[in-house]
C-alpha cells in the first residue's frame, strides 16, 4: 500500500474537495411553477414538492374543527 512522505495539510484537503461551487449551469427554473432550484433535485413550492415539474407530494390542507 502506498504511503505519504509527509503529511499534507487539512486545509489543502479540504480545499480540494470543496472547489465545486454552484454555478448558474447548474440551476434549473421549473416550467411548472416558475421556480428556480438546482437540477436534479426534489424542491418545495407554496406547501407542494414538486420534482421535475411533477407534485410527488401535495400541500395539506389543515381542517378546522
Amino acid at each position: 500500500m502506498a504511503h505519504p512522505k509527509s503529511k499534507k495539510s487539512k486545509s489543502k484537503r479540504d480545499k480540494r474537495r470543496t472547489h465545486k461551487k454552484l454555478s448558474e449551469a447548474q440551476i434549473g427554473i421549473c416550467p411548472q411553477t416558475g421556480e428556480a432550484h438546482r437540477w436534479h433535485r426534489a424542491y418545495w413550492h407554496e406547501g407542494s414538492m414538486y420534482y421535475k415539474g411533477q407534485v410527488v407530494i401535495e400541500a395539506v390542507e389543515e381542517v378546522e374543527e
